[in-house]
């Protein structure tokens, strides 16, 4: 499974935000890495701002290259904004609504869960963390993982109420995508159109 393996602090300082999850190195050094990244700052080209924020909206969602342009072709071809589609379909993979339903602190551990075979998809293990659910599809923990330390550490203190397009039930350990996430309801800081600027190119 091809995926960013790199040091993750550095780039969440590049971004100046915490995008791979929280980050203690980051909230006490905000700003960019390396010998000068604490002085003046240099003017972007209109094109290196497009290509930064495509660059955060990859490492967000742990998406490498080829897969991230596949997602905006298919996002293109699909009715609706082009750019709110392509989030939808981010948010659509089964890492991230593992990530979303609380299951894991970071969809890199989200990620580790899906590969390892800890989660089901209508009652049938899926080990690909790419995979697109739809509307309707249940998300759960397979019943001999419903024990292990990770999943209990990150459902504590949980609130399931945050995102309005999915659905926990605790007792079974199983969340329901309900419907595709409103624009206003994805928490990422993502300026999504200038990723559609930057493709249109």
């Amino acid at each position: 499974m091809a995926r960013y393996t790199g040091p993750k602090t550095k780039i969440a300082r590049k971004f100046g935000e915490p995008i791979f999850g929280p980050d203690k190195v980051l909230s006490k050094k905000n700003y960019p890495p390396g010998q000068h990244g604490n002085g003046r700052k240099k003017k972007s080209s209109e094109y290196g701002i497009q290509l930064r924020e495509k660059q955060k909206a990859k490492y967000t969602y742990g998406v490498l290259e080829k897969q991230f342009r596949n997602l905006f072709e298919k996002a293109a071809r699909t009715r609706g904004i082009t750019g709110e589609v392509l989030l939808q379909l981010l948010e659509s993979r089964l890492d991230n609504v593992v990530y979303r339903l609380g299951l894991a602190p970071t969809r890199a551990a989200a990620r580790q869960l899906v590969s390892h075979r800890h989660i089901v998809v209508d009652g049938k293990v899926v080990n690909i963390p790419s995979y697109t659910l739809k509307p309707g599809q249940q998300v759960g923990v397979r019943e001999k993982s419903k024990s292990l330390e990770v999943i209990d550490n990150s459902l504590s203190g949980f609130n399931h109420s945050k995102y309005p397009w999915i659905e926990w039930d605790s007792s079974s350990m199983t969340g329901k995508y309900l419907h595709l996430p409103e624009r206003a309801d994805i928490p990422e800081n993502i300026k999504e159109q200038l990723i559609v600027e930057l493709y249109s190119k």
